[in-house]
């Protein structure tokens, strides 16, 4: 009768320890561009690239959460690239069974070392010919490997355990130097930084499957002619070498107005890789806190203001210009004008994520290229651990804050053009971005 009794109470209180369960899958592909392709981030650049140091990679992390809800975390080898990517991806995923757009996130490594990928900072470039057309080639079927990557990591599905730290590394450098009264790319070292390591460490029966790890820094040691994941590429190397069997996921942080100091060299890059491997290392071998194993995931599309949008007059002066990106702006704005129509002022469908983790984590992913005033902002109240990565989704242009909006330079004032925006973004964004993501962790 004992025994009778304990096996009916079996069935309706299943053991504990089935209850509350995480699940993990993982996946990764290279992503190397398999003959001259056109490298993105520098403007300079006049012919494609056609070697490498390492390979490029996407990788994906997959969760499902107690409720069995699904979440797929991506992340990328690229400089960026343009929402109507990742919408293209979703596209392909969201019949995916429990999965929501919310919990759908691509983050970009921002390596200037990756290809051009269509619509990204494509109107900056004087491409040989042929160039265009394998560019939008390569752009299709990254989109189908994305998305067939994703699917491998669903099917992985596994319990799994999630823990997370933070660590620290300390080669970042503010770049905005001012100089003879104006902003200039350069190095500021009494300038703020983010030098925190987020770590989420996944394991399977005490196997360690996954290292999600991320930096506010450009990645931006390397600026040559060959394949490279930069700094972020090299530590990640480093990591799956350090530990045989686990996949190593990089995501950048609020950086976008920060540079690894000193750059140049591969040797350099390697160095930072190593040193943000470390920080990563010393921080899996630390206490690490449990997550709850229930993800409350948000996702928002904002619509952020510019600032006045210039004259005719202006785009018709901006056709003389030797800066091949201002004139393409100007021919695409005329463009607009002549069609009897007006130039936006705005900027639809900027994307907002929040991964709440219980009161043990809050992961916020941001597009574009987000300077690390929002970090610093976005944490300073927070009584919740927060992450923030940035590059995820969309990369329109850079996010400048208010105050650097004041002050001027290139993320405030020129990054613009590159990105073919009309014009400066208005001071209100800060306001507005920072203002959805304490709604959301609310």
């Amino acid at each position: 009768m004992r025994i009778l009794s304990l096996f009916i109470l079996g069935l309706i209180c299943p053991p504990l320890l089935d209850a509350g369960e995480f699940k993990a899958g993982v996946a990764k592909k290279v992503i190397t561009p398999e003959g001259p392709l056109w490298m993105s981030g520098y403007a300079s650049r006049n012919k494609p690239c056609e070697a490498k140091q390492h390979d490029l990679y996407i990788k994906a992390l997959a969760l499902e959460d107690e409720r069995g809800e699904r979440f797929l975390f991506v992340t990328a080898d690229l400089c960026g690239v343009p929402i109507q990517f990742t919408n293209q991806v979703w596209e392909l995923l969201k019949k995916e069974p429990k999965l929501s757009r919310a919990g759908f996130v691509f983050a970009c490594s921002h390596t200037h070392s990756g290809p051009v990928i269509d619509g990204n900072l494509t109107d900056m470039f004087a491409f040989t010919e042929g160039q265009p057309e394998k560019i939008k080639q390569y752009t299709k079927d990254l989109i189908v490997k994305t998305a067939d990557l994703c699917r491998e990591a669903l099917k992985d599905l596994a319990p799994a355990q999630l823990s997370h730290g933070t660590g620290k590394a300390r080669f970042v450098i503010n770049r905005r130097e001012a100089k003879g009264g104006n902003i200039v790319l350069g190095v500021n070292p009494e300038g703020p930084t983010d030098p925190s390591v987020p770590v989420l460490k996944v394991e399977r029966d005490g196997k360690l499957i996954a290292i999600v790890f991320g930096y506010a820094c450009h990645n931006t040691t390397l600026s040559g002619y060959e394949w490279s994941g930069d700094y972020a590429g090299f530590a990640q190397i480093e990591l799956e070498q350090k530990h045989k069997g686990a996949i190593a996921l990089f995501w950048s942080g609020c950086g976008a107005d920060a540079n690894p100091h000193p750059r140049g060299t591969r040797e350099l890059a390697e160095k930072h890789g190593k040193e943000l491997a470390e920080a990563v290392t010393d921080t899996l071998k630390g206490k690490l806190a449990p997550l709850p194993t229930r993800i409350d995931a948000q996702f928002a599309e904002l619509t952020l203001p510019l600032s006045e949008i210039p004259s005719k007059e202006k785009w018709s002066a901006d056709l003389l210009t030797k800066n091949l990106a201002q004139k393409k702006r100007a021919e695409k704005m005329l463009k607009i004008l002549e069609a009897g129509q007006k130039i936006p002022a705005e900027y639809m469908g900027y994307p907002v994520h929040v991964w709440k983790f219980g009161d043990q984590l809050h992961w916020v992913s941001l597009g574009g290229e987000v300077v690390v005033d929002y970090a610093l902002k976005i944490k300073k109240d927070a009584k919740t651990p927060v992450w923030i990565t940035a590059y995820a989704d969309d990369v329109p242009a850079y996010i400048p804050s208010a105050r650097i909006l004041n002050e001027g330079g290139y993320e405030a004032d020129f990054s613009m053009i590159y990105y073919g925006l009309p014009s400066k973004w208005s001071p209100k964004i800060e306001e507005i971005i920072l203002n959805q993501v304490a709604k959301m962790l609310k």
